[in-house]
């Protein structure tokens, strides 16, 4: 089991780093896109170029309030730190609407984070290393 909760970790941490490569790329581009709008000679051109841009900085700090949670999770878990084991759950439940990818992982990471070996990994001490043998 302690293969199947690095692999959660991982997946975690992964899931968070696309999160925080969207945030900056949406972020990007719809600044560029509202530039563009807003030098145009339309008349609603600096509406649109408003809104565009309000629009890409709530997507980027959504992303971004979404990725930490994982990202955080991710290294709890590789650490065995019993906190990230609860928000592991929680956010696994939520990635089950995310179908179908989201699904899959939530139903991965629920049976991995609710496995009795598991439970017991994160009752043992733990030195912090993630590399050692049980």
């Amino acid at each position: 089991m302690q293969t199947n909760l690095k692999v959660t970790a991982i997946l975690f941490v992964l899931t968070g780093a696309v999160m925080v490569t969207l945030a900056l790329f949406s972020s990007v581009l719809l600044g560029t896109i509202a530039f563009l709008v807003g030098t145009s000679r339309e008349s609603g051109a600096p509406l649109g170029a408003a809104l565009l841009g309000m629009t890409g900085v709530t997507l980027t700090i959504v992303l971004l309030a979404f990725a930490a949670p994982c990202i955080l999770c991710g290294w709890g878990l590789l650490r065995h730190k019993p906190w990230a084991r609860t928000l592991g759950i929680i956010l696994a439940a939520i990635s089950l609407i995310q179908w179908p990818a989201g699904t899959l992982f939530g139903v991965y990471a629920l049976w991995v984070l609710f496995n009795r070996e598991t439970e017991l990994l994160f009752r043992q001490p733990h030195a912090g290393s993630v590399s050692s043998n049980r």
